[in-house]
């Protein structure tokens, strides 16, 4: 027999502001499915790129700001393009330095509540925005050739973080991962091989998945050293 809980829920499904509530969820597919569309079309011409992020709150007066402008130049003098958030911040500072470098210069913008503009940096025909963080990544994924991380907050350490769970489950090629700044890395790198790995929660071999540089030319060093062994292809 039927609980009372049972009966709410039963009449609640069969209301009509839940079937609303279906309907869009199924046309939602759809949005989704249009945002990678585009991002795949668009990227899938643009060649290898490498990705720069990190805070959006970082000022062009801050240390890492200019080191960022510097690395992202370096890569496009290395031959590759710079993809970033699309943003202010560190992801401003890649795409000014990317420009400046005269290589392309990629911005993949996130549509936020609080309005994140894209940064006037970007190659107009290289900005695409995207309502859904999830699909954004993907494309992330997808189309770079390396992951340089710049001091950040949480959508750093997410981006971060989901980069090498997918290297070290296998589902996506291996590609430079490279950390900027030990002082700022030094916490979470101790942690990671510290507790987490004293814990077993990962392998020895986990903790080498990932670079901790401080200049330009150590993080464009690596890249190129591990594409003299490795073709330059998407990622999956």
């Amino acid at each position: 027999m039927e609980n009372n809980n049972d009966e709410r829920i039963r009449k609640a499904l069969a209301t009509k502001d839940w079937q609303e509530i279906k309907a869009k969820d199924s046309w939602q597919i759809f949005k989704i499915m249009s945002e990678f569309v585009e991002g795949f079309e668009k990227m899938a011409q643009i060649g290898p790129c490498v990705s720069v992020f990190g805070s959006a709150r970082t000022k062009p007066e801050n240390k890492y700001y200019q080191l960022a402008e510097e690395i992202s130049y370096k890569l496009t003098k290395s031959g590759y393009g710079v993809i970033s958030g699309g943003g202010p911040g560190i992801m401003e500072a890649a795409n000014k330095g990317a420009q400046k470098g005269g290589g392309k210069s990629v911005g993949l913008n996130i549509e936020l509540p609080f309005e994140q503009n894209p940064n006037p940096y970007i190659d107009r025909d290289k900005l695409i925005s995207f309502k859904y963080f999830f699909v954004r990544k993907v494309v992330f994924l997808k189309y770079s050739q390396g992951f340089v991380a710049m001091p950040g907050g949480f959508g750093t350490l997410d981006e971060l973080m989901e980069a090498l769970t997918l290297i070290q489950t296998t589902k996506i090629a291996s590609f430079p991962i490279i950390l900027v700044g030990t002082d700022y890395w030094k916490g979470i790198v101790d942690w990671i091989k510290g507790t987490m790995l004293s814990e077993g929660n990962i392998s020895p071999e986990d903790v080498n998945l990932f670079h901790i540089v401080d200049s330009p030319n150590e993080v464009v060093n690596i890249i190129n050293d591990f594409y003299s062994k490795y073709n330059l292809k998407p990622n999956f």
